[in-house]
């Protein structure tokens, strides 16, 4: 317990005046002779206790009265830090203000951060005089105490939206490393935010709970400027079918819908720029939005022309928050990758051609790949730098010129496919010159333990497609029969997926700039090959073989160098795009959302441009050379999903999150100068002390009259 005033308890020294006035004024009793005295005594000696009882009780209701007062006056406090000093003793306060893109929310005519700059403003004003203050936003950024009043207003009056948002707690991690700079012993945080789970989430706030302990636990006010019922349609992060498409291929692209608040229709509109930049409308659809669930919408087909292609999809009006209204993409057409495929003869590429270049998509112009199926014999007559991608089909040993081709191929950037199968013989023709190069190791015996394919980890981009399935691929149909051992994997090989026996069964190898992946078991063989038993039955198992077909072109993709092309990010992630092609000067123009260029330099040796932290919002393109011959490349920036869900966080539970002692919320500024009481002082026990100072004085005023007027028939009785 602490005291405001504490020099009023001096007060309580009346209660010894008290004391004397009592005495003085005791009632003293007179001598009267009385001739039937003695019949009297009794009642006498009766009255005269009970006259002192009731003496002490009035001069102890009197005393309490004066203590109470003073006590009252002097204004103790309950869980206050009173010991640092009164109401108007300097203060460090930082104040934290979340700018993410939920904070555009508009309500009566002002965004949640305009509420929050207006209570800023005044919140400043309302420091104590000689106080240190700093303003920190949610995006980042260096930590500082403003130099004056003035300053830390200017600077709540600067601030603005920020696409990429970081979570509050680590905000207000800064914050706290900013208040141990200063020497004022009393420290304050004022956290403006409209509450939000995204803002505050789960895993960040045990680490800042710890944090604020270490840090002596500072008065935290959090600011709440959201609503409690929000209304708001938006749209999700965009599905692409794929970010590279072959021409001709459809894309198609589908929407997750998000909303929080009483269900409505609205439109949804999807647009394709032209080649002047300018948006044409390519779809429209009706959405139903409600808060649980929310589900998604999915546009028809599109088919684009060769190039890169950007646009967009918005939601046709707008509503309290535009940040989620409107999401980017871009995709880049490009002609079927032609990959050169050898086989001890061309029917044994069958199945691996039917599985990346259907016949029906052939036809039709569709195919993302162009094959060609040579036969080892005549394997040498091809020039490898003329396709994408290589792929060995059951190789028997090869000429060591064949193999240093591929490997030379490889080296030079290029991807190969080495399918292992009963042609690998004899084994010792693998385990030197250019096809060791090539091999993730050396070939020790077939395992004939029958197995099948078990993939577990599925960051891989050659799995990624099974991640949205993963629990139900009939792996156990496609039987294993046979497949190669190796030996100790060389360095830097990756175990993409084994059997379920734990051996490796498609690995990575890394070779110069390139990339060879080996399976050890074919994927030619038929159900019943002549002359010997089948070695898998991946493409030709009991069920329909989903899995090799997927399996196979993902694998196609990857060793082309598209399948881990991104040109779609989210706003504050690190832009990386291929380039390709040699350019005859470093420097390319960046073509912003907003129309401005800017020059920027590629890196010549990974052939790609490289930008930190991008923030905008929108498609940016990348020319270079002119537009007839020159590069013309792109990319999309979008917000995160969850930059824009305005679900709300518990307001116990939040506080009970941080920790309950020190930790208060308030909505305005009546709520704030209450909390920041409290927080200063503590809670005063003044209200109560003076209810029972007027109880106590009311109980001796009832008191003193029927004791005074109850003595004088019993001294006149004595009388």
């Amino acid at each position: 317990m602490g005291f405001v005033t504490p020099a009023l308890l001096a007060g309580g020294l009346m209660v010894v005046v008290t004391i004397t006035i009592h005495l003085a004024m005791r009632r003293r009793p007179r001598r009267i002779e009385f001739p039937a005295i003695r019949f009297l005594r009794q009642t006498r000696e009766r009255n005269q206790r009970r006259l002192r009882l009731r003496h002490l009780l009035l001069l102890l209701l009197r005393c309490g009265a004066i203590l109470l007062l003073a006590l009252a006056l002097a204004r103790p406090t309950v869980r206050g830090s009173g010991w640092l000093g009164g109401e108007e003793t300097p203060v460090a306060a930082a104040l934290v203000f979340d700018t993410s893109p939920r904070m555009a929310y508009r309500h009566e005519n002002a965004t949640r951060l305009e509420a929050a700059q207006r209570i800023g403003r005044w919140l400043v004003r309302q420091l104590p005089r000689d106080s240190r203050s700093g303003v920190l936003e949610s995006r980042g950024g260096p930590a500082h105490f403003s130099v004056d009043r003035g300053a830390a207003t200017q600077r709540v009056e600067r601030l603005a939206i920020q696409p990429a948002g970081r979570p509050l707690p680590e905000a207000i991690e800064r914050a706290v490393a900013l208040l141990k700079q200063s020497d004022l012993p009393r420290k304050e945080i004022y956290v403006f935010t409209d509450r939000t789970r995204a803002a505050w989430p789960e895993n960040r706030l045990a680490p800042l709970r710890t944090r604020l302990a270490e840090a002596g636990s500072p008065e935290i006010y959090l600011i709440d400027v959201g609503l409690d019922d929000p209304i708001n349609s938006g749209l999700g992060g965009l599905q692409l079918s794929s970010q590279v498409l072959a021409r001709q291929a459809p894309l198609r692209v589908t929407v997750p819908l998000e909303h929080v608040g009483p269900e409505t229709d609205r439109a949804v509109e999807l647009f394709v720029l032209d080649q002047e930049g300018h948006p044409q409308k390519r779809g429209r659809a009706m959405a139903h939005w409600q808060s649980d669930p929310v589900g998604s919408l999915e546009f028809p087909p599109l088919y684009l022309g060769e190039g890169t292609q950007q646009g967009f999809v918005r939601i046709v009006g707008e509503d309290s928050l535009v940040w989620d209204d409107t999401r980017y993409f871009t995709v880049t057409v490009k002609p079927a990758w032609r990959i050169l495929i050898g086989a001890p003869k061309p029917a044994d590429a069958i199945f691996l051609v039917e599985a990346i270049a259907p016949d029906a998509t052939r036809q039709a112009g569709q195919s993302r790949f162009d094959c060609q199926v040579i036969p080892f014999d005549r394997f040498n007559e091809q020039r490898l730098d003329d396709y994408a991608s290589v792929c060995l089909l059951d190789p028997p040993p090869l000429a060591e010129d064949a193999w240093k081709r591929v490997a030379d191929y490889a080296q030079s950037g290029h991807g190969v496919a080495i399918f292992l199968g009963h042609n690998a013989r004899p084994v010792a023709a693998f385990h030197h010159g250019a096809a060791r190069r090539l091999l993730p190791g050396d070939l020790k015996r077939q395992w004939r333990e029958p197995s099948y394919l078990a993939p577990h980890d599925l960051q891989h981009p050659v799995l990624a497609k099974f991640a949205s399935v993963e629990g139900s691929i009939p792996w156990q149909a496609f039987p294993v029969f046979r497949y190669w051992q190796l030996g100790p994997l060389d360095p830097g090989v990756v175990t993409i997926f084994p059997y379920a026996t734990g051996h490796p069964a498609l690995m990575e190898k890394p070779l110069g700039a390139g990339r060879v992946v080996t399976m050890t078991t074919p994927i030619s063989d038929t159900l019943h090959p002549r002359g010997r038993e089948p070695w898998n039955a991946l493409p030709t198992g009991s069920l329909e073989p989903w899995p090799f077909v997927v399996l196979s072109n993902e694998l196609m993709f990857y060793l082309v160098g598209r399948g881990d092309t991104n040109l779609n990010y989210v706003s504050g992630e690190t832009v990386v795009l291929p380039i390709g092609t040699q350019l005859g000067s470093p420097l390319v123009l960046l073509e912003t959302p907003d129309g401005q260029r800017i020059r920027q330099s590629v890196d010549q040796n990974t052939r790609s441009l490289m930008l930190t932290s991008v923030q905008a919002l929108g498609n940016y393109r990348v020319r270079a050379g002119g537009h007839a011959e020159g590069l013309d490349v792109g990319f999309s920036v979008n917000l995160a999903p969850d930059a824009t869900r305005l679900a709300r966080y518990d307001r116990d539970a939040l506080v009970a999150q941080l920790g309950n002692d020190h930790v208060r919320i308030a909505r305005n500024e009546g709520e704030i100068r209450r909390s920041v009481n409290v927080g200063r002082v503590g809670y005063e026990l003044f209200p109560g002390l003076i209810v029972l100072v007027a109880l106590v004085l009311g109980c001796e005023h009832v008191l003193s009259n029927r004791f005074y007027t109850g003595a004088r028939p019993a001294a006149a009785g004595l009388a």
